[in-house]
């Protein structure tokens, strides 16, 4: 009877004996470590939580800056509404930066607007007593047109409206031709019932991306993605490709009615987003109608990943975009749209009262149109292009008209016309479009950068330095500093936040007979630290300054992966440099985590700014405290990456001139193809990084142009011949750009690339060699066998 009261006091007694073996152990595994370094605070968190505190506090970081954004937006918008014509001066600027951000900066096509066909899908595809539906398309850029639906009424056009489905719907969803649209919601069938001429072009769809490729399969890229990913770094982007559909048909509508024409243009959902950003760029639209698109962007960062534009929320969030539609017409309709998730980002019917505040936030000029915010019952979300908000809409751009539907629906009369090969075309038209700049970018960098900054060199025309043929190196250096600026603030982006005193904090890790090893945390920001681990060779001499080696680790590594022996990739390279008598420093960078860093990056974007926004920060923290060790020689302090870590070595001492040195290991690369070509193997189209994308990095800064900024500095290339993270004759031909520039400039000897047969790892043999070299630090008479902690 006693026995069940037995086993719950010897259950609880050997509970509290394994809690206190625990507790002991815990402890034990805490006391492993040692003392701080002099001069330092004591480590208090676990070292198990180091990385994971850094990201946590970076993305608290990157949202208070968005918070400010929103704070700080009116400064960059000073409203003249003295006239309309000073008002739109007034926010000119602002405009042509929105062209910028979302790529609609190329000159368009000479208007005009073909019909085709053949006996089976004929040009005319419907006609009812009051108009006729017409298959056409319209050419836009090189190699792109728009295809969709023209709408030519019986009578004369009472205006002419662009109408824009969602993503995932068709245009001939929205007339009636085709199932899946109640009658209720064919909105651009009841518009073309009351006489408006109508363009209806096809959007890319957010559907899965085709194809039979396992890997490609396994990034899971809609689409809308696959144009956005390669697009974005070369400037352009989805959103920009499809406005300029839009504003290639309003040219269309001029050249044919002539400037007196009425326009406007629709859009839902997906199509509502692009006919709002068409509306802002395009002054000759006179009336919008954007239904279930409009809300507060805060989180943009968190809808599909194809919505991601640089900088937006900086300028722009919905009720500033809006005020650049103004003095025109703009009515806003709350209405649902279709749910999407699993895009890198989801989407859903934005809440009312998201929806009523951000109304509430645009300018309001007592002499202009009043926007209008139509709803449906209650405030609830109406039904997309809703008999109210298209009255309006009309009344605004031509005056009142019945909107009443009918009953003849229109009849497809094509008997073979396919849909999904009419997607096909319009996707490949826009990735050969983009492919094009892609095969295209050297000489456009050239242009930018070389011919730009030093048009005598870049030409081989020498006329300072006749006997040696060479063109002095500080010129150039000198010449390239606004070239370093612009690639810190516009590709990497830089956040305008003071600094922190460092505040270093530090404990023992390891020790062995040749060296120790320490933790240290210094602060950056409020929300921000820099961790790295710190290697201080045994028994330097007082007083005398050792040059210091930052060792970085890759993708998903962590600082001790640098020491570790048992970390094959990096050869273990921080402590064998410190057995030869280098300091070495090993950060930790953010990429870890994997998709919590690429998160992290899509919440800079929005702001200007990418995960090496917070590296070079980091960075530039940890060469401050390192200049203030005293067995350190501030002047010589070098850097030394790999993987990620040798793409951080062409991004941040390229930045950070304090970095004497620096070798760029696994990484080299022509970064362009390497990020934006769709048809080669190893690129990053085909993978799961969809953070890779730098905006318009593929038209300004390759790694030969990032390299070109080490000048007058020491730069080197380790690379592996079976290395997957790219091809040799990649890797040769943009180093050769940067042997040229250094050879031209006098300073050969400051560059040099060591090939090896292996894999993606450090080697350590050149590069060692060429540390000594360049920082001045004699070799050991024979390497010691490394030792372990």
């Amino acid at each position: 009877m006693n026995t069940p009261s037995i086993h719950c006091r010897i259950f609880a007694t050997s509970l509290v004996l394994l809690l206190s073996v625990m507790t002991v152990n815990a402890n034990a595994g805490e006391s492993e470590f040692g003392p701080p370094m002099p001069g330092t605070g004591q480590i208090e968190w676990p070292e198990a939580d180091l990385s994971s505190r850094m990201m946590e506090g970076a993305h608290r970081f990157v949202e208070r800056k968005i918070a400010e954004a929103g704070r700080d937006r009116a400064k960059y918008w000073k409203y003249d509404t003295s006239s309309r014509e000073a008002y739109e001066q007034s926010l000119e600027a602002n405009r042509e930066r929105l062209k910028q951000i979302i790529g609609a900066v190329d000159n368009r096509a000479a208007p005009r607007m073909e019909r085709f066909g053949d006996d089976a899908a004929p040009a005319l595809v419907a006609q009812t007593g009051k108009y006729r539906i017409l298959q056409v398309r319209w050419p836009v850029l090189p190699g792109v047109d728009a295809e969709g639906l023209l709408v030519e009424p019986s009578g004369t056009a009472i205006a002419h409206v662009v109408v824009l489905p969602d993503a995932d719907q068709t245009p001939e969803q929205l007339l009636g031709l085709e199932p899946g649209l109640e009658s209720e919601r064919q909105f651009a069938r009841r518009l073309a019932e009351a006489g408006i001429e109508l363009v209806i072009p096809v959007l890319v769809s957010r559907r899965p991306l085709e194809t039979d490729d396992p890997q490609l399969k396994n990034s899971a890229q809609s689409n809308r993605e696959w144009i956005y990913r390669q697009a974005f770094h070369m400037g352009r982007h989805i959103i920009g490709y499809e406005v300029q559909k839009v504003s290639a048909a309003v040219d269309w509508f001029r050249a044919r009615h002539g400037e007196d024409a009425r326009i406007g243009v629709v859009g839902s959902a997906e199509g509502g987003l692009i006919a709002f950003y068409a509306a802002a760029i395009d002054r000759r639209i006179d009336a919008a109608l954007v239904s279930g698109y409009f809300a507060s962007r805060e989180r943009v960062w968190a809808e599909p990943i194809y919505r991601n534009v640089w900088s937006l929320l900086q300028k722009f969030g919905d009720a500033e975009i809006a005020s650049l539609v103004l003095p025109r017409h703009l009515v806003i309709e709350h209405s649902e749209v279709p749910e999407v998730a699993g895009q890198k980002g989801d989407w859903k019917t934005p809440d009312p009262g998201d929806v009523k505040s951000e109304f509430a936030r645009i300018v309001q000029v007592a002499a202009f149109p009043a926007p209008s915010l139509i709803t449906g019952a209650g405030g609830a979300a109406a039904s997309a292009g809703s008999p109210e908000s298209l009255r309006d809409f009309v009344k605004r751009l031509c005056g009142e008209r019945p909107l009443e539907l009918s009953q003849e629906i229109p009849g497809d009369s094509r008997r073979a016309f396919d849909t999904a090969a009419r997607q096909r075309r319009t996707l490949r038209q826009l990735e050969e479009n983009v492919q094009r700049l892609v095969r295209d970018s050297e000489q456009i960098r050239n242009r930018f950068f070389l011919l730009a900054a030093m048009p005598e060199l870049a030409e081989q025309r020498w006329t300072t330095q006749k006997n040696l043929g060479v063109h002095p190196a500080d010129e150039f250096s000198r010449a390239a500093r606004s070239y370093r600026e612009r690639f810190h603030r516009e590709a990497m982006g830089r956040f305008d936040e003071a600094v922190l005193p460092a505040s270093p904090r530090s404990r023992k890790i390891l020790e062995n007979e040749k060296w120790t090893a320490y933790d240290v945390v210094l602060d950056v920001w409020p929300e921000v630290f820099a961790w790295g681990v710190l290697v201080v060779p045994k028994g330097i001499p007082e007083g005398q300054r050792r040059p210091v080696v930052v060792c970085q680790h890759g993708r998903d590594g962590v600082p001790r992966d640098t020491i570790d022996v048992e970390s094959s990739a990096y050869n273990h390279f921080a402590a064998r440099l410190a057995e030869q008598g280098f300091v070495t420093f090993a950060p930790h960078n953010l990429y870890r985590g994997e998709d919590r860093y690429r998160w992290l990056c899509r919440k800079a974007n929005t702001v200007q700014a990418t995960l090496f926004s917070f590296i070079i920060a980091q960075h530039d923290q940890i060469l401050r405290w390192l200049d203030t060790l005293p067995f350190v020689d501030g002047n010589r302090i070098a850097f030394y990456g790999l993987s990620y870590g040798g793409e951080t070595a062409v991004r941040v001492p390229t930045i950070l001139e304090k970095y004497c040195l620096s070798i760029c290991s696994g990484d080299f690369n022509q970064w362009t193809t390497k990020v934006a070509a769709t048809d080669q193997p190893f690129s990053f189209m085909r993978t799961i990084e969809w953070e890779m994308p730098y905006w318009n990095l593929g038209q300004t800064f390759d790694y030969a142009e990032m390299a070109y900024l080490m000048v007058p500095r020491p730069f080197m290339v380790e690379r592996g011949h079976l290395d997957l993270v790219g091809r040799d004759p990649w890797v040769a031909h943009e180093y050769a750009k940067v042997a040229w520039l250094y050879a031209q400039l006098g300073i050969a000897d400051r560059t040099r690339i060591e090939y090896f047969q292996g894999g993606h790892s450090i080697r350590g043999e050149g590069t060692f060699e060429f540390l000594h070299r360049h920082l001045e630090w004699p070799k050991p008479d024979a390497a010691a066998a490394p030792s372990s902690p």
